[in-house]
């Protein structure tokens, strides 16, 4: 398997599991930020796509932190979070795990690879994969304790990427 076929395979896993924890929640916030994440893995799909077929491709970075951050804020207003289970952390946890392993891999092929057009596309589609990161250790800890969460970060924690 050539290294676009086993990304684009990376993709299609992630943007499935987004899809089922969106499934596992009831609250629609939760929903919406693993819709958008599920959405970002659809687009990366589509540019290897087009990288594997020799295409010229633009990654435009996407709005997920800001629009989370949309999403935290409206959850903190309505004080809509009593339908976030706990018992869902593991489940983030690991999807925080898939993106730390994708974040290494488009680093590795992107030292690794020779064409230049190609380099850049998987090290920009590596630095979305570390905001993905970086958006599920906050998620992680605001379903672990979202009062808290909410109320000690005045919602900075987004900012800080």
């Amino acid at each position: 398997m050539n290294v676009f076929d086993l990304a684009m395979e990376m993709e299609k896993n992630g943007e499935k599991y987004y899809r089922q924890l969106a499934e596992k929640t009831t609250n629609s916030g939760m929903k919406n930020i693993l819709g958008m994440l599920a959405e970002d893995e659809v687009k990366h799909f589509q540019i290897l796509q087009k990288l594997k077929d020799s295409s010229q491709v633009e990654l435009l970075s996407t709005p997920i932190l800001s629009g989370s951050k949309n999403v935290f804020q409206q959850l903190y207003d309505n004080k809509n979070w009593d339908d976030i289970p706990v018992n869902q952390v593991d489940l983030y946890k690991k999807a925080r795990e898939i993106e730390t392993n994708s974040f290494n891999f488009y680093m590795e092929k992107a030292r690794a690879h020779t064409d230049p057009a190609t380099q850049k596309m998987f090290f920009l589609i590596a630095e979305e994969e570390k905001r993905h990161e970086f958006l599920l250790d906050h998620i992680i800890q605001f379903v672990s304790r979202p009062q808290t969460w909410l109320e000690n970060a005045e919602f900075n924690h987004l900012d800080q990427y």
